[in-house]
């Protein structure tokens, strides 16, 4: 840790580079834990296990010092103007006053969430990547899963990328010929949605579509039996509308696995206006139970993750387009923080279009004209150069 803040506070080019982006993030951060939209631990949890990050940013404040991050935005706020420069508040009290996010933490600790309702069968609809690693994920948990997919080559390809996993499993020693069938006997394909009538959860990982998903809840409403919760595992797009397309907002809610799911610990769990308390703890619970971390946030665009990240991606941009470094030093330098991509390594991965996207989402819900997408992202997306998936990006692959 203290390697990390060596490198954030002391001289050069790569420590100023790092402040100018991380600071702002800390700041955003801090404002999303004192408008009480999510817990500190639950706040450093997503960022640590959803990318990877070595420390969450208010553990990184609390080890900064929030003077030293107060007075770091304070200057660049009297360059920008900028709002989201400006040190919010809780920041400025804990540099006059005293006080940590770790104290603030400790005093919101919780006892570990219970099931319930109870959850013996499992409904995924959809058959992708996110899909797939979400049914294997709950039958190797010993959940018996149900699987609807849109034909029966696509129900096949979901047991064929699970028994791919598993044979790597018994490759590295991490399981046996008896375990592998133990998990694809708990498994069920199905053409039909009129399959997942017995489930008792339902997590659809469909098209990011919200008319798709709004005409799919209507009919997981018609289809399940009562007390069936239904989830969505939407990284964008509104849990509030898709219950209300339902006659059971309350057991409605927002389960954002993270890519790959098998291997990926941080699940997002999203409660809309009417979600029950009796599904949040159950859903959270579950989490628990098939080995991920859960945190808790409500229904609003990026949830924690991606309204964190993806302003942090556009000021590194913005920061190359004034002149403020190259490419490759901007990588360099925040990778030297701890990172495990630079920014531009990591929009490349992600897809600029898909960037430009979540992007445009946060400017409508937050209204920070700060973060209207820098043009050198809107201009690489019109011009077709989306990253690795198109073999060219901000770096060319």
């Amino acid at each position: 840790m203290q390697e990390i803040v060596d490198q954030i506070t002391g001289e050069g080019r790569d420590a100023e580079i790092a402040r100018t982006l991380l600071f702002p993030y800390l700041n955003h951060a801090a404002t999303m834990f004192e408008e009480g939209y999510a817990t500190a631990p639950d706040i450093d949890a997503a960022m640590r296990f959803g990318c990877g990050y070595p420390v969450g940013p208010l553990a990184l404040v609390d080890a900064i010092g929030a003077s030293v991050v107060a007075d770091g935005l304070s200057k660049l706020y009297a360059e920008t103007g900028a709002e989201v420069h400006e040190p919010v508040s809780v920041l400025v009290d804990q540099a006059t006053n005293g006080g940590t996010f770790a104290e603030a933490g400790a005093a919101g600790d919780e006892t570990a969430p219970q099931v319930r309702r109870t959850v013996q069968k499992v409904g995924v609809v959809g058959t992708g990547t996110m899909a797939s690693g979400i049914v294997e994920v709950f039958a190797k948990a010993g959940f018996d899963v149900t699987f609807v997919g849109r034909g029966l080559d696509k129900v096949d390809g979901v047991i064929a990328a699970i028994t791919k996993n598993l044979d790597k499993a018994i490759a590295r020693g991490k399981l046996d010929e008896d375990g592998k069938t133990t998990v694809l006997d708990r498994l069920t394909g199905a053409t039909e949605r009129e399959a997942l009538g017995d489930v008792d959860l339902v997590v659809e990982a469909i098209a990011e579509d919200l008319e798709i998903k709004l005409q799919l809840f209507r009919d997981l409403d018609r289809i399940t039996k009562p007390g069936a919760i239904l989830a969505t595992t939407t990284s964008s797009l509104s849990i509030n509308a898709c219950a209300a397309a339902t006659s059971r907002p309350q057991d409605v809610i927002g389960m954002h696995f993270f890519n790959p799911a098998s291997i990926m610990k941080l699940v997002e769990v999203v409660t809309a206006d009417e979600t029950s308390e009796e599904v949040d703890e159950t859903v959270r619970a579950l989490c628990l139970a098939v080995g991920k971390h859960p945190v808790s946030c409500g229904d609003r665009a990026g949830f924690i993750v991606n309204a964190l990240l993806f302003p942090y991606l556009n000021d590194a941009i913005k920061l190359t387009e004034a002149g403020g470094g190259s490419l490759d030093e901007i990588d360099s330098a925040m990778k030297a923080t701890g990172l495990p991509m630079g920014p531009f390594q990591l929009l490349d991965v992600v897809g600029n279009d898909v960037s430009l996207a979540i992007e445009r989402e946060l400017v409508g819900t937050f209204g920070h004209a700060d973060w209207e997408p820098a043009p050198t992202l809107v201009r690489l997306v019109g011009e077709g150069k989306l990253g690795r998936k198109t073999g060219e990006g901000f770096h060319t692959y």
